[in-house]
């Protein structure tokens, strides 16, 4: 792990760009700190705001598309009244299965118009894992792109939906000018939107402030996924917190947004962001290493939205003459490790970074508001870092039976105490959710949720990331960090990407280390023992991994996280083609590529390890 420090120095660097923000900040302070959850403030009354003040200014830029405020705020109005045409009341569910275009952001505003929250599912999920996270919410419909038709089509006999006619096709077309076909059995919902008023709705019971507008799902890599409900103020909060109070969004900011619409940092943290600004977002439907300049040069982007791994693909690709070359200043996002946080920052001449920490559904977030460098800033909500078992997500409890936190510096797992103002929505199943909450932790009556993550201190309350729990594992008595391991193996200079994790190997105790890595240049000319040699200078023997696997590529989830639980199950086997598996044998001093008798020997107990 990188060693960072953040000092009153750091912060008085910053305060005369932060005078200059002031009245953002002070605005963004109101929204991020709203309480009254009866108030009618919602993502729809955003969206009607900026079609007054901002109605020729454009709301999304798509493809070669641009929509305005005044045009984005009547096709929602429009969606909103058809839903209400067919028996759609406050409280009411629908499914979203689209990819990243206008037409998603229209129908979530659409139906948040009318208190109809909207379940943003995962557009890679197929059989029961789809019709498993559809079923969590209990939909009225669910809307469909024509993109995504065979995946519903393969589950729809087993889905739960309470509607005479629940199917919504939309075309994979600009709908604001042609409908398309609908398959059988769907309704063609641009035809029939097109047939209402744009007109905000009227209702004599309006959606407020603390009704769920969209649920998120958890990722399912550890088994099947959960549903997130996010109320409106979530929304209120990224509008305050990420837009105004670290971004200072305004009118003639772009943010350009690859992350699917369908996870919290996009569609939260992004749209949330540009919104508060009265901005646009430029939407991609799929992140792209090799177009992504292009389209920032294309939108005359000054933001954009990351998730760690996207950065390291931009880093990644050919240095060019053109690499500053772009209006980008800012970036706002999650998971930018320290090791490539100062290199990604100096060649693309990017001036803030606002990495935060946050999760679909938490009570608490950081932000990176004084733009220091490797951390997720700090928070005005209250938290607790607190001594834990180690590879689990298990605080530790002293003789008193309560929680102790950990000396400044020290990793810590990270608490959010729970309170009317930093309510804890949890997950639509309450067994779920009640695993994530903490109680009597410091004194009788209180309530933690239990973040599963680790941070620590850093200085000026100001966190760094350490370790995801679960992503530590004991390998001959000692604790070994994935995350500092895939640190040092990132400053080797010979891979691309790599992830860390423990397998285990019959007769042994605890998990031996492997990484699975995609080299620089191709697999067959990896020089392995080249990387063995910079283990040894930069880890301790217990650190370095026993297994490497090199591989072309590694599989991620729509949201690039990385399949780790699918890692762990292959092991060291040797069952993928195009990919290498060496091992750190018994009393020898470098990698040695496995074949299938060695694995059998391993396996078997004859490598002692």
């Amino acid at each position: 792990m990188t060693e960072t420090s953040v000092s009153a120095r750091d912060i008085l660097r910053s305060v005369p760009g932060i005078a200059k923000r002031l009245p953002a900040i002070t605005k963004g302070l109101y929204y991020y700190s709203l309480r009254n959850d009866r108030k009618a403030l919602t993502l729809g009354t955003l969206v009607e705001s900026n079609a007054r003040k901002y109605g020729n200014r454009p709301a999304i830029l798509f493809e070669d598309r641009m929509i305005t405020y005044q045009e984005f705020n009547a096709w929602a109005n429009r969606i909103a009244n058809y839903l209400r045409s067919q028996g759609l009341r406050k409280g009411d569910a629908v499914a979203i299965m689209l990819d990243n275009r206008p037409e998603l952001l229209a129908m979530v505003v659409g139906a948040a118009k009318i208190g109809v929250a909207c379940a943003m599912i995962n557009t890679s999920q197929k059989g029961r894992v789809l019709e498993h996270s559809i079923n969590l919410i209990t939909p009225r419909m669910v809307v469909v792109g024509e993109e995504h038709v065979e995946a519903i089509d393969a589950v729809r006999d087993d889905l739960k939906l309470d509607h005479e006619n629940p199917l919504l096709f939309v075309a994979d077309t600009n709908t604001l000018s042609a409908f398309g076909d609908a398959p059988a059995g769907y309704v063609n919902l641009a035809e029939k939107v097109s047939a209402y008023q744009g007109s905000n709705p009227t209702l004599s019971d309006p959606p407020r402030l603390g009704d769920t507008a969209i649920y998120l799902f958890t990722s399912g890599t550890t088994g099947l996924p959960k549903a997130a409900p996010g109320s409106h103020r979530k929304f209120m909060k990224a509008y305050g917190g990420f837009g105004l109070m670290s971004l200072s969004m305004t009118p003639d900011d772009v943010l350009y947004c690859t992350l699917p619409l369908y996870h919290g940092t996009a569609l939260l943290v992004c749209w949330g962001s540009v919104l508060a600004g009265g901005s646009a977002i430029a939407l991609r439907r799929k992140f792209s290493a090799s177009q992504f300049w292009d389209d920032v040069r294309k939108y005359k982007a000054t933001t954009f939205g990351y998730v760690g791994e996207l950065c390291r693909y931009l880093l990644n690709q050919p240095a060019s003459a053109d690499d500053r070359n772009h209006t980008l200043t800012k970036m706002i996002g999650n998971g930018l490790r320290p090791s490539i946080w100062g290199p990604f920052k100096e060649r693309f001449g990017i001036e803030q970074i606002s990495e935060l920490y946050a999760s679909s559904e938490g009570n608490i977030g950081f932000v990176n508001f004084f733009n220091a460098d490797n951390t997720v800033g700090f928070t005005t909500a209250p938290y607790a870092l607190v001594k834990f078992h180690e590879g689990t997500r298990d605080p530790i409890r002293n003789a008193k039976g309560y929680l102790e936190e950990v000396e400044k510096g020290q990793p810590g797992l990270l608490l959010g105490e729970i309170t009317k103002k930093w309510a804890f929505e949890g997950y639509t199943q309450k067994e779920a959710t009640e695993k994530s909450i903490i109680r009597d932790a410091f004194k009788k009556g209180d309530q933690w949720f239990n973040t599963g993550d680790v941070l620590k201190n850093i200085g000026c309350g100001h966190l760094q990331f350490v370790d995801r729990m679960g992503d530590t594992f004991r390998w001959k008595g000692e604790n070994v960090s994935t995350t500092e391991v895939e640190n040092i193996i990132d400053g080797s200079g010979l891979v691309e990407e790599a992830i860390v994790y423990g397998v285990e190997i019959p007769d042994t105790n605890g998990k031996a280390g492997m990484v699975t890595l995609v080299p620089q240049g191709e697999v067959e000319g990896f020089d392995v023992n080249a990387l063995f040699a910079y283990l040894e200078q930069n880890l301790p023997p217990y650190a370095i991994p026993v297994f490497v696997r090199v591989a072309p590529h590694i599989e991620k989830t729509g949201t690039f996280k990385y399949k780790k639980v699918d890692l762990q199950k292959a092991g060291y086997g040797l069952e993928n083609s195009g990919e290498q598996v060496y091992a750190w044998l018994p009393k020898t001093s470098g990698y040695t590529r496995l074949d299938n008798a060695l694995v059998a020997e391993i396996n078997s107990g004859k490598q002692k390890f």
